[in-house]
């Protein structure tokens, strides 16, 4: 289970001058069913979930009395094999995870699921999200275990995610049931969290009280699924069944299904789930996410209209918006670009000649299709500019008369702390610069961003049941001071003594320094 050769793995940045934003949060999944291979079940639900995670990926299984994890740097197909998954068989009972990292450093020590042994067997746990409060629940479990045999990153070879710090928790209350030491430690969380976790007999899923990240419950024949989306209930074949509702606790077992609340729930669902995050096959609050983001392009076309020969999207991403704009505008839509599908992780490193490739190694220009042509360019987010100013730039080079860019999603000003791996503030192209501005700095025509109330209307859910913080710098869950945040933040192993007002909210959400806490939430 070492790492795999060539560090994380990832196409760096001179392969890939893009944004490199937004990264997406975590995929969870959880699978309890006696008559299945939960294992398989399990790899085939994470595929389903890579999109939300391409560091790592691992599964844990129950077999007997006996908790077996296995996981590792690299996609889900790069971790598991055959015969891997066939050393994982014979079990009841998994939850897997692939990991986008928010909280802590891209190593395998911070691969997920974590385990731990407990007074009644062991304890393994997948996080999807990010907590606000990892200092301070740091301080509560040196105060529960005061040898700091449990306190993530006490030891060099120790997890420094707040996901071990959540599974150390639930470690440190010997006499209480797994149950009632999740009723214990769930109500002390702040922030975003999806939890799958299980010991040795029954499964578990939490969903923070403002149900920021999407979780859903599915039914198999002989047993139950939790999943981040319903896109890997569809793959498993179980039938959804509904949403973790915000601050509920699910236990699944033997007996059947129950279900607990450890808060009041504040619907508060992540905004840009609907614009980027979740696949576009995925449900969340009833509606298809594929329609969700067509009817935003045809919001776009009614907002920015333009005078323009044909309608193309940047693949895959911005396809939804892309068809809504040309069925509302009239327009007739094309593929100006190829994607190539197999580009976004590499271990080779790049060459002077490689370098000055570019965004070309993903995206190519159709010459035959766009050339003379006024084009408008549909994407769904704009976070530094780099790749819209290459695409722009490549598409000119390749005969576009005109190019005017459009946005499935208003601008990016704020960073996320609830498991969205943005740039920081003073990174973001749209926190300094008016539109018209944006617009020259990325060589374009014209530029135009659906309003937030366009966008929100699409959803069908009310504006207040919706975290828009990247976009208004609304956050619905109290932050801390910025050296109380970062991505390394149990890495540090800061101390410091913050406040939470609305100066502390103002230096945590715009401050930036040498430590330049705010790049990673």
């Amino acid at each position: 289970m070492g790492t795999v050769p060539g560090g994380d793995g990832l196409l760096n940045h001179d392969l890939d001058p893009q944004d490199r934003g937004p990264q997406d949060a975590c995929g969870v999944f959880g699978v309890w069913a006696p008559r299945e291979e939960v294992a398989k079940l399990a790899y085939f639900g994470l595929y389903a979930l890579q999109h939300r995670g391409q560091e790592s990926a691992g599964i844990a299984v129950v077999k007997g009395s006996q908790t077996m994890v296995f996981k590792d740097m690299g996609l889900v197909s790069q971790v598991f094999n055959e015969s891997t998954l066939e050393s994982l068989g014979g079990a009841h009972l998994a939850i897997g995870h692939c990991r986008y990292s928010t909280t802590g450093a891209s190593v395998w020590q911070n691969a997920q699921p974590t385990f731990r042994s407990t007074a009644t067997g062991g304890l393994s746990l997948g996080h999807n999200g990010n907590l606000t409060n990892t200092l301070e629940l740091q301080s509560w479990l040196a105060e529960r275990d005061t040898d700091d045999s449990l306190v993530p990153g006490s030891l060099l070879h120790e997890a420094t995610t707040d996901t071990a710090l959540i599974t150390a928790l639930m470690a440190t209350f010997p006499g209480s049931s797994t149950e009632e030491a999740a009723m214990q430690v769930l109500p002390r969380l702040r922030g975003a969290f999806c939890l799958v976790f299980m010991d040795d007999h029954t499964l578990y899923a939490a969903r923070d009280p403002q149900g920021i990240r999407p979780l859903v419950l599915g039914r198999l024949e002989s047993g139950w699924v939790v999943a981040s989306e319903t896109a890997a209930l569809d793959i498993v074949g179980a039938s959804f069944v509904r949403e973790v509702a915000p601050g509920e606790l699910i236990s699944i077992d033997e007996n059947g299904l129950r279900t607990r609340s450890f808060a009041t729930p504040d619907p508060k669902g992540c905004l840009f789930e609907y614009v980027y995050l979740a696949r576009p096959d995925t449900l969340i609050n009833g509606s298809r996410l594929h329609s969700v983001r067509v009817e935003v392009g045809r919001t776009l076309a009614g907002e920015h209209p333009a005078e323009a020969d044909l309608v193309i999207p940047v693949p895959e991403s911005g396809t939804p918006a892309a068809i809504g704009y040309a069925e509302a505008s009239g327009i007739p839509y094309g593929q100006g670009l190829v994607k190539n599908s197999y580009v976004g992780r590499t271990f080779i490193q790049p060459s002077q000649t490689i370098r000055q490739l570019g965004i070309r190694l993903k995206l190519n220009p159709l010459r035959d299709v766009i050339a003379g042509k006024r084009l408008v360019v549909v994407d769904d987010s704009i976070v530094r500019g780099n790749t819209q100013r290459a695409l722009v730039r490549m598409l000119r080079e390749a005969g576009a008369a005109e190019v005017h860019v459009r946005i499935s999603s208003p601008p990016v000003k704020w960073p996320c702390f609830y498991g969205i791996d943005f740039a920081s503030r003073a990174e973001l192209i749209a926190t300094g610069l008016t539109d018209e501005e944006i617009c020259r700095s990325i060589g374009a025509d014209s530029l135009g961003y659906v309003s937030l109330d366009g966008l929100v209307a699409a959803t069908n859910r009310g504006k207040d049941q919706l975290c828009r913080a990247c976009f208004d710098g609304v956050y619905p869950v109290e932050l801390p001071l910025a050296e109380r945040l970062g991505k390394s933040i149990l890495e540090d192993g800061a101390r410091q003594e913050g406040r939470t007002d609305v100066d502390g909210l103002e230096t945590a959400v715009a401050g930036v320094g040498a430590a330049d806490a705010l790049s990673r939430p």
